[in-house]
């Protein structure tokens, strides 16, 4: 596999992989310091950016390589050329292209023109790294066996919730995405595919318009922000309104199993997706989730410019 473009490009074996050497960098950041030794990887990202920046440019170090942090007005494109001129030209200069942007076709026309590996770092479709930081952070809870735990995700139907279903559905677990029904629901398209991938791999993949029912002995309740970016500034009352009862609180978390925790990937706005005794309270592990970002960059970086992920 030359790109990571959708969560769906991977496939368990391959996320286990990447899971295990993560482990390893997360313990020992520069044990692989020498991978990207007088190697250079772009990292273009047209949505402003913490976590996904620090943890790309960081990751790269850590690999012995130099990150090239591109804006999106500091490139031809805004100018007018095209998008695939842009990728051979980066494939000339650097050995790798990490990329944040809104639109998914963007992202997949640079990986059909570039030579070099492409990475999604968010789309408004998809966020496939936010994802391996995810899985990390359960199995440093969890342990590798997930069987007969529940994953929630609660909120808007988006790229993360996309994401979650997708994920889920490749290691084999058992989610529920609780949204309102309509125009912030999941795409019906990505459903479709997780749950196709599920056949194969014994996962579960449940829709609900509850979040009792969701959080209910979940062993993950996760939500999103509610308003992400390009979203129609002209929507957001009635879209606060749609998701009100999606907010994550010690109630909904009280429903969850004994064991559960909270996530959310970032950046967060207490008191709308959820409240401040939630996130910052002792069953959040938002934080180390944050610090996985850079563990599975750093780890599926490694992997994929030495080809040894396989993909779907």
């Amino acid at each position: 596999m030359k790109d990571l473009l959708r969560t769906s490009d991977l496939r368990r074996v391959d996320v286990e992989m990447i899971l295990d050497t993560a482990a390893e960098f997360a313990q020992h950041p520069l044990s692989k310091s020498e991978a990207l030794k007088n190697r250079t990887v772009a990292i273009y990202m047209n949505k402003p950016s913490t976590r996904t920046r620090l943890a790309s440019e960081s990751a790269v170090a850590h690999l012995g390589g130099t990150p090239i942090f591109i804006r999106g007005d500091e490139l031809q494109l805004g100018r007018g050329e095209t998008i695939a001129d842009t990728a051979k030209i980066i494939s000339g200069y650097c050995d790798a292209l990490i990329v944040r942007t809104f639109a998914q076709g963007d992202v997949e026309e640079l990986g059909a023109n570039a030579s070099i590996p492409v990475i999604n770092a968010l789309t408004d479709d998809d966020h496939p790294t936010q994802l391996l930081a995810d899985w990390l952070t359960i199995r440093e809870t969890f342990g590798k066996d997930i069987s007969g735990r529940k994953f929630a995700y609660l909120g808007d139907g988006n790229n993360m919730a996309h994401a979650w279903l997708t994920m889920g559905a490749i290691m084999g677990a058992h989610v529920v995405a609780a949204t309102p029904s309509g125009k912030w629901a999941p795409d019906a398209a990505v459903v479709a595919k997780a749950q196709e991938i599920a056949k194969s791999t014994g996962a579960t993949i449940e829709l609900t318009d509850s979040a009792e029912s969701a959080a209910t002995d979940a062993s993950v309740i996760y939500t999103d922000v509610w308003m992400s970016m390009g979203d129609p500034e002209a929507e957001r009352a009635e879209k606060i309104r749609a998701l009100a009862p999606y907010s994550v609180t010690n109630e909904l978390m009280n429903l969850a199993a004994g064991d559960g925790i909270f996530m959310h990937c970032l950046p967060a706005h207490r008191g709308e997706e959820v409240s401040a005794d939630v996130i910052d309270g002792a069953r959040s592990v938002v934080w180390r989730e944050a610090f996985h970002r850079r563990s599975t960059i750093q780890a599926l970086l490694y992997h994929l410019v030495r080809g040894e992920i396989k993909g779907s």
